[in-house]
């Protein structure tokens, strides 16, 4: 028996239910956790965090084949579905929890992360400079059961509408070949 190939990121751009949702539909994606790291606070709650004082940010945990998706090209699918260029923020989301970050597990993930992010300045892909983090490995602290996969369980409530859904019509146009034909 074959062990499937894979590795995992930890990426933060803003709340993590956007980017779970859209990370839930990219084919060679196995697993997508939401949780917080970065912070000191040990087993932080999401009212702690969303308060801004436990220096964590909200981030996904993705676990992913890198037979079918590398980590530049997940990390293409990252910058493509949030705004690299706020400090900070995203959209209405205001605080170091909804910072830009990519923590590197290891010394190939952090020369990746720098690669793209250079890459994407040298092509000019945003109108402002890039201040996404790239940091060492952090501990990750899984998230409350009730935000795993939030939008799937609540695509009516009023931010999934705004917020979530716009992602992956975005996910859908920009990667469709990328995408998953069904969820699991």
């Amino acid at each position: 028996m074959n062990a499937v190939p894979t590795e995992t990121a930890l990426l933060g751009g803003g709340c993590f239910w956007c980017l779970e949702a859209v990370f839930n539909r990219v084919e060679g994606v196995i697993e997508v956790e939401p949780g917080y790291a970065g912070g000191p606070v040990p087993s932080p709650t999401y009212e702690q965090v969303c308060g801004g004082r436990t220096g964590h940010a909200e981030v996904l945990r993705i676990s992913f084949d890198t037979s079918i998706i590398g980590f530049a090209e997940l990390l293409e699918v990252f910058f493509a579905l949030h705004d690299p260029t706020t400090e900070n923020r995203q959209g209405n989301d205001v605080g170091t929890q909804y910072r830009s970050v990519i923590f590197c597990r290891d010394g190939v993930q952090a020369a990746t992360a720098r690669n793209v992010i250079a890459r994407l300045t040298d092509a000019q892909r945003f109108a402002a400079p890039i201040v996404t983090r790239v940091e060492g490995d952090v501990t990750f602290w899984p998230a409350e059961p009730w935000h795993v996969n939030y939008y799937d369980h609540n695509p009516m409530q009023p931010y999934c509408m705004a917020v979530v859904a716009p992602k992956i019509d975005r996910l859908r146009r920009l990667f469709a070949s990328r995408v998953k034909t069904q969820l699991r």
